[in-house]
């Protein structure tokens, strides 16, 4: 008899469901009894014992549901160490549940929080294998997570659908994509959906690059722009203050985010109109596109084939189109960035894409 934790941690996304599925039907498909439990809301469940003994029927018919049935939440890495409001000791409470149950793994999905987190749980003594989930597709060790290519998919139809209306205006118009601190989403969209200018916050923009490219698209006939912006996009200006000053300048913002800001720039700077449309949580939600239902299913079942072999520590990610076992320590707190000079970069500027630098 095996008895498995199973946890989701962070911002949801979709294909959680497919995964958790992919690793119950595997292990389900065996000779051996398992046992299945499923931690609520995500560390937090861990860390106060909420949790609830599931079957094969609670993983039938979520293939295409978006977000999670376990429910998530945050819970900061660097807070971990720290004892809650009570004085509880989260790690030692996490421990605690684990033997209490008498688990012989936790499967954790989650993104780059997470994995630190679950890292240091490995390095307690817990067994561990971990999936990689996060819209972002930032996580080291891995070619791509899940959730990434439907969240790619729906800030695409965004900037599609901002075509007609911005053609049939003549305005300028900004989508902003999710991505705090990696372009990876904002970038793929962009080409997808075919903007004409993408500033993400691996390349700092110079905003009168940006204003030039615009009026060179009018002189040449484009009564139109769109910029794809990622939400951590960031100029070349402010690289140049300290954390401190980028924190207060953050603070006092008299714009919601870096989207208005830039479209009060150009609007000074062009006279034309521009519009910032906000795809915001929408790029998280609804059902898991095609292949992040295929990509899923194959992390899950890789997952429990783990599992049956004794063997934990790992993160299932991928690499040149094959699973691989990724160690923990490799992947927690390393970020996938986008080089400035990676081959997706340059051929986007082969198209006529700018980036503003």
């Amino acid at each position: 008899m095996k008895r498995i934790g199973m946890l989701t941690s962070g911002g949801d996304c979709q294909a959680l469901n497919a995964a958790m599925r992919g690793v119950v039907k595997a292990l389900l498909n065996g000779e051996e009894q398992v046992e299945i439990y499923g931690f609520e809301e995500g560390y937090r469940g861990l860390i106060y014992g909420n949790y609830r003994m599931l079957t094969g029927r609670d993983f039938a018919g979520i293939l295409t549901k978006g977000g999670t049935i376990l429910g998530t939440s945050r819970t900061p890495f660097k807070l971990m160490r720290e004892p809650d409001e009570n004085g509880l000791d989260k790690v030692e409470a996490m421990k605690h549940n684990y033997y209490k149950l008498n688990l012989d793994c936790l499967v954790i999905l989650g993104g780059n929080g997470t994995h630190k987190s679950a890292n240091m749980l490995k390095g307690e003594g817990l067994n561990i294998v971990t999936l990689p989930k996060t819209i972002d597709n930032d996580l080291w060790g891995t070619d791509m997570t899940f959730g990434f290519q439907s969240a790619v998919n729906i800030a695409t139809d965004a900037i599609d659908y901002i075509h007609t209306t911005a053609a049939s205006h003549g305005r300028v118009f900004i989508v902003e994509v999710m991505g705090h601190k990696v372009g990876w989403l904002t970038l793929n969209a962009g080409i997808a959906g075919g903007a004409d200018i993408i500033l993400i916050p691996e390349i700092p923009y110079d905003i009168k690059k940006v204003v030039n490219a615009i009026e060179k698209r009018k002189k040449n006939g484009s009564s139109f722009t769109i910029l794809a912006v990622a939400e951590g996009a960031i100029s070349k200006e402010d690289t140049k203050l300290s954390k401190k000053e980028l924190k207060e300048k953050h603070k006092n913002a008299k714009y919601p985010s870096v989207s208005y800001e830039i479209a009060a720039k150009i609007q000074e700077k062009t006279g034309q109109e521009v519009r910032v449309t906000v795809p915001g949580h929408t790029q998280r939600g609804g059902s898991p596109c095609p292949y992040d239902r295929v990509f899923a299913t194959r992390l899950g079942t890789e997952a429990a084939k783990l599992i049956k072999n004794g063997e934990y520590g790992y993160m299932i990610g991928i690499k040149n189109r094959e699973l691989v076992k990724v160690p923990l320590e490799e992947v927690a707190g390393k970020l996938k960035m986008v080089s400035p000079d990676a081959s997706i970069v340059q051929e986007a500027k082969a198209v006529g894409i700018k980036f503003g630098d």
